[in-house]
């Protein structure tokens, strides 16, 4: 990106008087932070080739797509006259001192430590900070042997010529920190802000910076994949991906579980839990320190391996980010580093997150803008990361956070005083930053609320996000089984939840993820077979009605999700095969216990018990998506929402999906709507044997369903059906049916092969 001359037109006081009516004037954008200057000078860090200029996004927002595409947001202009302004200002600050949006993002090449020349040099921003000296095991915690100077922006800097060898004076993997003198007078120990890497002392169970300069750089060996059609994500957790009841590493994932992601089928992993985190039991979600990956789960390395091996399967690696809070932790994060709690977050009240207990950002500040962007090039760079899911959205959203505050959807919600316009227009910078580092990368929102626009890009009026999580789906699951029974399951309202998004920005769907586990509630697999799930999952023991049932709705609720909800699909770790229980971290009130901390691989692995029956069905359903490509299908129609029957049936892209959610009833001869003008076959079915089921339909597998030329139900043709009860089936026409079995059974010759 690069600064046009047109930009010069409107003043930075004009700009500000503009925005007043939304920016927290104490926190306005265009305030002077700390680094910041506009001197011209040359830019730190080598001139970016890459950039478009800022006339990419338009100064008028009439012209903003968004209008054209939805009328009804024309009433919110303001909103988005607001947003757009705080967000060409703000990007001309940074293009006008630091050359381009890249080259800003590199912060970690200027702080922390670097080399220069025949030195090491180590920066840090404090500017509350009155005495800054580096310490650690190369000089025997001496505190005031290095000091740092401070320039006139808050900048610490230290020099330390290399030794002999050529190489510097702190032996790589020792422990270091910073003595500093804060702004209150009080002499602390802190780690570095920029480290690359801390481990937990095992005496004292604090955390020290580790000096990371390995002899050799890791070289990656695999280029990042080609862009998928859709996104089938496998949402994992490295230190809970083992069998066992204790912490797993980066290398085991790779070893063990990689393989199995790829016979699934999924095209991408989602990665929790990556930056440290010193309270294991916070899922990772109370991040101390954005630069280091965590290290009881391994080495920098054995990350960046993880990630290459994962590259040459062809699956695509995103981080789990969390930028919408952090940790409150002092002794071992960056909260009152310098002795003040304005730093890098908000001044007092505003600055605490009462409901997460942590800190907010104050996404307005130069340097806080610097070190968050800076953490997404570092990933994207450093551990050829190919993007990332966004935690915490609906939080940055809004100056309330999403607390006590229900969306209905009216857009007088999401458009009005309480948006964060600071926030917001980092989150523009950051999908800018990320696609510019690498085009096809993949951005994901975790909001709740709905904010509309969010997943459009930033030229077109939107905030920049590839997708957002479709977080009412998994809710409704719940709340289904939780709540209802099987005969007053609407199917009305099971369809519009699982259809009710905006058709211009792309959702990730999921019967459940990470957060229906966790300790309070339970797996669908839990909710489904309850006590059953310990006693009769054998094959050797008799089927009985819950079990039965269990294995016929926890296949349909994948499949129907899949094959309706969203333009990508995900699942967590485990949940492919039924897993039981929920999840529960290690803490004090459970005993410091790794029993519900785990996945039990074996459960899957044994063919002695039904688990094998669900990842089979999890399997077929994932390459059945990747065969026929419905996920990027934009097309849609349900002809069928019957709630005596408890029939659902639509089309998905060249696909006729079947549900009977009936307990009880099966359907024979029952017509449905169809606009594939051939006779059907069915190429998969909920009820086969190697999916625990009991092969009802078997015989519409091999003999074709004539397809008769008669409307029904707002189709142009329809067909006779035989629907058992608790039973989707998958047709197509006959001349699809036989190319995807062939299809299949190439690739079937090929793995035996392999």
């Amino acid at each position: 990106m690069k600064l046009s001359k047109n930009d010069q037109k409107e003043t930075n006081n004009q700009l500000e008087e503009k925005n007043e009516m939304y920016i927290d004037g104490a926190d306005t954008i265009a305030r002077k932070e700390g680094s910041r200057s506009y001197s011209k000078k040359k830019s730190t860090f080598a001139p970016h080739q890459q950039g478009f200029s800022l006339d990419s996004y338009p100064e008028n927002i009439d012209e903003f797509q968004v209008f054209k595409d939805d009328p009804y947001l024309n009433d919110f202009k303001e909103h988005f006259r607001v947003r757009n302004d705080a967000f060409r200002q703000q990007l001309t600050h940074i293009l006008r001192a630091e050359n381009s949006l890249e080259d800003f993002a590199k912060g970690y090449k200027r702080y922390g430590f670097n080399q220069e020349g025949d030195n090491l040099v180590y920066r840090e921003w404090a500017p509350s900070a009155k005495e800054i000296y580096l310490t650690g095991d190369f000089n025997s915690w001496n505190r005031k042997q290095y000091p740092l100077q401070k320039d006139a922006f808050g900048n610490w800097e230290i020099q330390i010529p290399f030794n002999s060898q050529g190489k510097p004076i702190i032996p790589h993997g020792s422990r270091i920190k910073a003595h500093v003198l804060t702004a209150n007078n009080e002499w602390v120990d802190r780690i570095p802000v920029w480290s690359k890497r801390v481990i937990q002392d095992e005496n004292s169970k604090l955390f020290d910076g580790q000096f990371w300069w390995p002899e050799k750089n890791y070289q990656f060996q695999h280029p990042r994949p080609h862009k998928h059609h859709a996104l089938r994500i496998y949402e994992t957790h490295i230190g809970m991906a083992g069998i066992e009841p204790r912490v797993h590493t980066f290398a085991e994932f790779t070893r063990d579980v990689l393989p199995r992601i790829k016979d699934l089928g999924y095209n991408t992993i989602q990665i929790m839990a990556v930056a440290e985190h010193a309270y294991y039991g916070s899922f990772g979600y109370h991040v101390t320190n954005l630069f280091s990956v965590s290290s009881r789960f391994g080495t920098p390395e054995d990350l960046k391996n993880l990630v290459d091996t994962a590259h040459s399967m062809g699956i695509h690696v995103l981080m789990d980010i969390v930028h919408s809070h952090a940790s409150k932790n002092v002794n071992d994060g960056f909260n009152n580093w310098d002795g003040t709690d304005y730093q890098y977050f908000h001044e007092g009240a505003k600055g605490n997150h009462d409901l997460w207990d942590s800190k907010i950002y104050n996404y307005g500040k130069w340097e806080v803008l610097r070190l968050l962007l800076s953490n997404l090039e570092w990933f994207m760079t450093e551990y050829m990361f190919d993007g990332f899911r966004f935690d915490g959205i609906t939080s940055m959203l809004y100056k309330h956070h999403g607390m006590g505050v229900g969306f209905s959807g009216g857009y007088h919600e999401y458009f009005n005083h309480d948006a964060e316009i600071e926030t917001l227009v980092y989150l523009m910078l950051a999908n800018e930053l990320v696609h510019e580092i690498y085009p096809d990368a993949i951005t994901i929102a975790e909001d709740v609320s709905g904010y509309p626009t969010l997943c459009r890009k930033v030229k077109e009026g939107g905030v920049g996000f590839d997708y957002r999580l479709q977080m009412a789906v998994p809710d409704k699951w719940i709340k289904l089984l939780k709540e209802k029974r099987d005969d007053d399951w609407d199917m009305e309202d099971l369809v519009w939840t699982l259809t009710n998004r905006r058709s211009d920005e792309k959702c990730i769907v999921y019967a459940e993820s990470h957060d229906q586990a966790l300790v309070g509630d339970k797996t669908l697999s839990m909710w489904l077979f309850d006590a059953q799930i310990y006693e009769n999952m054998s094959t050797l023991s008799h089927e009985t009605l819950t079990v039965n049932r269990g294995i016929a709705l926890h296949k349909m609720i994948r499949l129907i999700t899949i094959a309706l909800g969203g333009e990508g699909y995900l699942n967590f770790m485990g949940n492919e095969f039924g897993h039981p229980e929920w999840i529960d971290f290690p803490r004090q009130d459970n005993g410091w216990s790794y029993h519900h901390c785990r996945r039990r691989w074996d459960l899957v692995d044994d063919q002695l018990l039904r688990f094998r029956f669900f990842n089979n069905f999890d399997r077929d359903m994932i390459h059945l998506e990747s065969h026929f490509k419905w996920l990027n299908s934009r097309y849609n129609y349900v002809s069928t929402k019957n709630q005596g029957d408890k029939v659902i049936v639509f089309e998905r892209d060249n696909l006729l999906f079947v549900f009977n959610f009936h307990p009880t009833q099966s359907f024979e001869n029952y017509k449905i709507g169809t606009n594939i003008a051939e006779d059907h076959l069915i190429i998969m079915d909920t009820d086969e044997p190697h999916y625990g089921g009991h092969d009802r339909v078997r015989a519409g597998h091999e003999k074709p369903f004539p397809y008769i030329q008669e409307n029904f139900n707002g189709r142009p043709y329809c067909l006779n059906v035989y629907i058992p009860s608790r039973c989707a089936m998958v047709l197509t026409s006959v001349s699809q049916a036989h190319n995807y079995w062939n299809q299949k059974k190439l690739l079937n010759e090929a793995k035996k092969h392999h």
